[in-house]
């Protein structure tokens, strides 16, 4: 059944749950459209400048054949906004009780499912043409690969709120009661959800429950009718905000920033010296790609939030496209924090994470769970997805990790002394140490790394030994992880060592998978 007012598809699968198929906002062809229009602007202007009239551009526009410009242009921005409008027509999304249902193509049809109890994250992106519509895209990153993800957009700003709560509320294995099917549309703030039996409203709920809704195994026999609720949102306390001014200096200090000004100044010098300003337009593009990467970090990095909620950690961030990011609790698989020499006086740190269904192209600005923050709030972070590190003094054994190394303690297992004509910089560094939740590796001098890898998400362990190293009887241990830009290792330890780490690890990660909880974290409560 389809209806004009609400833009909504019901079709019924056999063998399975009814489902409600929605359609995204209809304004999604104009937001998607423009990129088709400006394309055709560039291009045309290309062919015009190449092949048209004597003086190019400017002389076709001011020729009597300037309607066929405007012409070319009109064309290509109807057939741009109908692909468009026909590809919003053809897509079509439904929410299961386990399963986000996708629908989307015109000449070759696909529909994509993601598992709930799989979700990774829940981000909400506004590029900045969807802003000035008030538009969303809500995309579900699952642990299926990079590629695995679920997008669905435009939404509106609210109705895509409301969307993220209720999937994370059904990824947490809360029971949420489903509105009448035939009266389905975009979730709105308005919309009146029903809480299954047992469940109490928003603001009359205790430790157990969660904005209306209670885990599984907590409904008790002959209670109350269903309550009607008015929003499945979990309440968040903000932990940090990143500065704008500390944010500008951490990536003028940055080695990209030298970098880039290093290579300006030997271009200038090269243009006085020969005289050919040639050499500045080839040496142009690099210029311009080492500018575009900083440019992207102010504004990808730009009023940077951090806030915890009972569906995990939450990010929010950016300048010319705004993303929340929500990271449900248990979904990080390593966190690296780094420093480099030119932040060493200012003590400041940038924490990475890996997170299943972040990567390839998304990998730098997904995986950031602080651009630039001080020791304090770079632990402060770190606890937030690693509350517990199994270990009775965890600043002592985590400063170790950022600064010491194996003159100052003896908390960590260091590479020997015989590795320094391997690593003669940061030999003393190289080394790591086992809590009873994590696994803690350092290394690095100029630029300090310490990755910690809970137990449970190692996928698998490796030795490399090169041939200096088998001479010297020392090999380098790796820890994989899912996708990401946190890769753990430590190298050059002695080959005894590694080989126990790998043993005692692998062995460590078969019991904290076996003892951890369900994928469903809210269901621990109900158990």
């Amino acid at each position: 059944m389809s209806t004009p007012e609400h833009n909504v598809e019901q079709r019924a699968q056999p063998d399975a749950e009814e489902l409600v198929w929605r359609r995204v906002h209809p304004i999604t062809p104009l937001v998607r459209g423009w990129a088709v229009v400006g394309a055709a602007i560039v291009i045309l202007g290309q062919q015009s400048l190449d092949g048209g009239p004597r003086g190019g551009l400017i002389a076709l526009v001011s020729s009597e054949y300037w309607w066929t410009l405007l012409a070319a242009l009109a064309a290509v921005a109807l057939v741009g906004w109908g692909y468009s409008t026909l590809a919003w027509r053809m897509t079509t999304f439904a929410i299961g009780e386990e399963t986000v249902h996708l629908r989307r193509g015109i000449l070759f049809r696909q529909q994509r499912h993601a598992r709930l109890d799989r979700l990774q994250s829940v981000d909400i992106r506004q590029p900045l043409v969807a802003r000035f519509f008030g538009l969303c895209e809500l995309t579900l990153e699952t642990a299926g690969g990079t590629d695995s993800g679920v997008a669905i957009g435009f939404l509106k700003g609210s109705d895509a709120d409301e969307l993220r709560a209720e999937l994370l509320a059904r990824a947490a294995g809360l029971k949420v009661g489903r509105a009448n099917p035939a009266a389905a549309r975009p979730l709105a703030p308005s919309d009146a959800v029903t809480a299954p039996a047992g469940r109490v409203p928003a603001g009359e709920r205790d430790g157990a429950a969660q904005d209306g809704v209670v885990p599984d195994g907590e409904q008790g026999a002959g209670t109350a009718q269903p309550a009607p609720m008015t929003s499945l949102e979990a309440p968040q306390v903000p932990v940090l905000t990143v500065p704008i001014g500390r944010l500008i200096a951490s990536v003028v200090r940055s080695g990209a920033m030298i970098t880039l000004v290093a290579w300006a100044v030997a271009v200038l010098v090269a243009v006085i010296v020969t005289g050919q300003f040639a050499v500045l337009t080839a040496t142009l593009p690099a210029v311009l790609g080492a500018g575009g990467y900083l440019f992207g970090r102010l504004t990808g990095e730009f009023d940077f939030r951090v806030a915890i909620s009972p569906d995990g950690v939450r990010l929010r961030h950016g300048m010319l496209e705004t993303r929340s990011q929500t990271i449900p609790p248990g979904r990080v698989q390593a966190v690296r924090l780094v420093q480099s020499v030119l932040w060493r006086d200012r003590d400041w740190w940038r924490v990475q994470v890996n997170v299943a269904g972040y990567g390839g192209a998304s990998e730098e600005k997904n995986s950031v769970l602080l651009p630039v923050g001080t020791r304090e709030e770079a632990l402060t972070v770190l606890s937030l997805v690693l509350p517990d590190l199994g270990v009775d003094e965890p600043r002592r054994v985590l400063d170790a990790g950022l600064d010491g190394d194996s003159r100052t303690e003896s908390t960590y297992v260091n590479a020997p002394r015989r590795t320094r004509i391997l690593d003669p910089v940061a030999w003393r560094r190289n080394g790591f140490t086992v809590t009873g939740r994590a696994l803690l590796l350092r290394r690095g001098r100029l630029v300090k790394i310490l990755d910690v890898v809970p137990h449970e998400r190692t996928q698998s362990l490796g030795l490399s030994q090169g041939p200096w190293q088998r001479r010297l009887g020392v090999a380098s241990f790796q820890v994989h992880s899912t996708e990401g830009p946190v890769r753990p290792e430590v190298p050059h330890l002695d080959a005894a060592d590694a080989a126990r780490l790998m043993g005692e690890q692998a062995m460590r990660a078969r019991t904290a998978r076996a003892a951890a909880g369900p994928e469903r974290w809210m269901e621990r409560q109900g158990e």
